[in-house]
């Protein structure tokens, strides 16, 4: 068969959820009801941290910097497959393919790094409280968090730089609502197992060593909680952790499911609703799940109405 590159005036067909025309309507309207509350949720808490003094602490400026990351990341998808659900085409331009795997795999490896950091902010807090303003002070804080987004940028490079020099194998037809690295090597002309290899050893140490650390702070948080002895602070700590840990769940998860198994016919479909999940329901319910029951917030919202 004859190797052919894509070139800047090709397209790629989506298939996405073709497979279930009678799916697509209800579809746009779920995903767009569940974007509009991304934006409006996330949007809420980056601004009631930037107006609320209050809110200046180590652990709301990493809350704002995962909704500006939960942010970017469905806009990298949502509109384009909102695009191809509500019309007949299913295609998206080569450059933008390009820069949607691009963005996509940054932004989520950068929020795998970004929810470490929290867990690790979360640690200091419950476990060495007197030294918490020494340890999480703004300039270590502000690093912190660029490390986060330069190594996910970094590693998305790395995939994409590899991912789109392979060869294809003359259609564009990707089995997914997004372009993302395993559904472009699936239709490649080269062999491509140490593109595979390499996205393994990379999903491995951005997802399982997260994973490993996050567990290893929360275990430390755990014992530190057994022993305190104030009925208000072991509330605290359970409502602020409580809530991190219901996130990396929500997030995790679904990430190990579409990531950390071996492809299957079965697998694929799957993978599409697992995919609809951590990209349109989970960025939607952090913002919920953050604020739903914390009394900061509340406070901040008050006070910029003007009620204290």
């Amino acid at each position: 068969m004859e190797k052919s590159n894509a070139s800047s005036e090709d397209a790629f067909i989506l298939l996405g959820f073709s497979k279930w025309p009678h799916l697509e309507v209800v579809l746009f309207v779920v995903i767009l009801i569940f974007y509009l509350l991304t934006l409006t949720g996330n949007l809420f808490i980056i601004v009631l941290s930037r107006l609320d003094s209050h809110l200046h602490t180590p652990m709301y400026f990493f809350l704002s910097n995962l909704s500006a990351l939960d942010l970017c990341y469905t806009t990298s998808s949502v509109p384009q497959l909102l695009v191809n659900l509500w019309g007949p085409e299913k295609t998206i331009s080569y450059t933008g393919c390009m820069l949607q795997l691009y963005f996509v795999l940054a932004l989520g490896t950068t929020e795998c790094i970004l929810l470490v950091v929290m867990s690790y902010d979360r640690y200091v807090a419950v476990c060495k409280p007197l030294h918490y303003p020494v340890l999480m002070n703004p300039r270590f804080s502000h690093l912190l968090a660029a490390a986060s987004w330069v190594s996910g940028f970094t590693d998305s490079a790395l995939h994409s730089f590899l991912t789109f020099w392979v060869p294809l194998c003359g259609h564009r037809r990707l089995h997914h609502f997004f372009c993302e690295v395993p559904a472009l090597l699936q239709i490649s002309c080269a062999d491509t197992r140490v593109n595979k290899m390499i996205l393994m050893v990379t999903s491995s140490i951005f997802v399982l060593i997260p994973l490993i650390l996050i567990f290893t702070s929360y275990g430390a948080i755990a014992q530190a909680v057994v022993r305190m002895q104030s009925t208000t602070g072991l509330q605290k700590a359970f409502g602020t952790c409580g809530a991190h840990l219901m996130v990396v769940c929500l997030f995790f998860l679904p990430a190990m499911c579409i990531y950390l198994q071996p492809p299957t016919e079965n697998s694929q479909d799957r993978g599409k609703f697992i995919a609809l999940f951590y990209t349109v329901v989970t960025p939607s319910l952090n913002p919920l799940i953050y604020t739903l029951r914390n009394k900061d917030v509340r406070g901040a919202v008050r006070r910029l109405m003007g009620r204290e």
